[in-house]
């Protein structure tokens, strides 16, 4: 069995639509094929949860109307068939009444919420299914809300997950090729819930996991994870192959192309995961697994919107304690920190969530000086063992020449080094990197 993940993108079309049902049906494999929303259709469905939540009925429900034009609009050249449309349509007119109701809800609370986000997962699934039945294409529909559980914890229940699903495909055993929902879930409470965004990745990693795949395969728009940021630099690459550690740093510190909690399930499990494109479906793309070459410098990454924040205090020096009473506090709020140097009287650390920086900045100030930097930005040099590669170290702070560096962690990873810098140099450094790392000309 192989799960198979489209985005939004990859769905965000009727004839994207068309192009993944052909994708699906070149061979006879068994498959679980998890679908996002339509793209744009979240952001769209976030928006119309804030107004509801504000108490805006009126102008949600002038969203909704605008979102169903669109997928009239879509249906209309989905289908191949007038029995297609007829089934289409019944769909589109079953969800946005939900959605109505839905909005007319007099206290509508987030639970409500979630609901409304979990619409564009089910009307995209339901609509390719439909279109899949309108050319002959057999294939079965699994209600991801019926199997895919989150425990009292707020995390997926693996072995509940894997219970119902295998259930299911043992239901269906003479079917190979099933349909079901990324992102969305129900929680310990049998609620509608959510993976939160990008949680597709996570979807499909998770399944993968719970009925021991054989592979994961990623579709999106891009044939691959690259080098370096193809929208910063000139003249980068898809990685041929990544070790789930590396593929886990390069996502949590900000490419997009895959989501950083996808990696887990599918590396405890040791299932390969694919990344593939759409676009060019006979593009390698990245395989990411256990094994790679050691030594190399793999690929970069950015992650923007970062503050630090430094602690000078005398009474740091020959103190023990001290620093675990600065992470209770980070603790007390529930901030986790991404990178942290230490001196005998300094600590500098950085967050990438700043909603409770007024208060941990407070009770900061109980130890000594406190400076906080703002609109920094972590790139972080990814490769498996690349630190036991000589000189590897100073070819990375020879490439960033010129740019002022304001932390560097080396040695807490075997596969990464990490530098923190203003923002405003992000651009220059990515493309030094480009240059002097992967000795690419411009």
């Amino acid at each position: 069995m192989i799960i198979y993940k489209f985005g939004g993108t990859s769905v965000g079309s009727p004839e994207r639509m068309h192009k993944v049902a052909t994708l699906l049906t070149r061979d006879q494999e068994e498959k679980i094929v998890v679908l996002s929303a339509v793209s744009g259709t979240t952001n769209q469905l976030v928006k119309i949860g804030d107004l509801l939540l504000a108490g805006r009925r009126q102008e949600a429900q002038e969203e909704i109307s605008q979102l169903k034009q669109h997928y009239e609009q879509f249906i209309s050249a989905l289908y191949t068939t007038p029995k297609g449309l007829e089934t289409g349509e019944k769909y589109v007119q079953q969800f946005f009444h939900n959605l109505e109701t839905l909005a007319e809800i007099p206290d509508f609370n987030e639970g409500n919420e979630k609901t409304v986000l979990a619409t564009g997962e089910l009307i995209s699934t339901h609509l390719f299914h439909s279109y899949l039945e309108d050319k002959g294409i057999k294939a079965r529909l699994l209600p991801a809300l019926e199997f895919m559980r989150l425990d009292e914890l707020g995390e997926p229940d693996i072995d509940f997950i894997s219970e119902k699903l295998t259930s299911f495909l043992n239901e269906f055993d003479e079917d190979s090729l099933f349909i079901t929902q990324g992102f969305i879930c129900r929680n310990d409470r049998g609620q509608t819930d959510n993976l939160k965004r990008g949680g597709s990745d996570y979807s499909a990693s998770l399944i993968g996991a719970a009925i021991r795949a054989r592979e994961v395969q990623i579709w999106t728009d891009i044939d691959g994870m690259h080098n370096n940021d193809p929208r910063i630099v000139d003249h980068t690459f898809p990685v041929a192959s990544l070790t789930f550690d590396e593929a886990a740093e390069l996502a949590y510190f900000g490419a997009k192309i895959l989501h950083p909690a996808s990696i887990q399930p599918a590396q405890k499990y040791d299932i390969p995961v694919w990344l593939k494109s759409t676009l060019n479906e006979d593009a390698y793309g990245t395989l990411i697994g256990q094994s790679t070459e050691h030594g190399e410098i793999k690929a970069v990454a950015a992650k923007d919107n970062i503050t630090a924040i430094k602690i000078k205090s005398t009474r740091m020096l020959l103190a023990y304690g001290f620093l675990r009473r600065i992470f209770e506090i980070f603790e007390k709020y529930a901030t986790p920190i991404d990178m942290i140097t230490t001196s005998e009287v300094a600590v500098s650390l950085t967050i990438d969530q700043d909603e409770h920086l007024s208060s941990i900045i407070h009770e900061l100030e109980n130890f000594g000086s406190v400076e906080v930097d703002h609109d920094m930005t972590i790139i972080c040099i990814v490769g498996s063992k690349i630190l036991e590669s000589n000189g590897m170290a100073q070819r990375i702070i020879n490439a960033l020449e010129n740019i002022p560096i304001r932390m560097i962690s080396l040695g807490g990873s075997k596969n990464n080094v990490s530098v923190l810098l203003d923002t405003r140099y992000k651009n220059q450094a990515l493309q030094q990197l480009n240059t002097g790392v992967f000795a690419i000309s411009e």
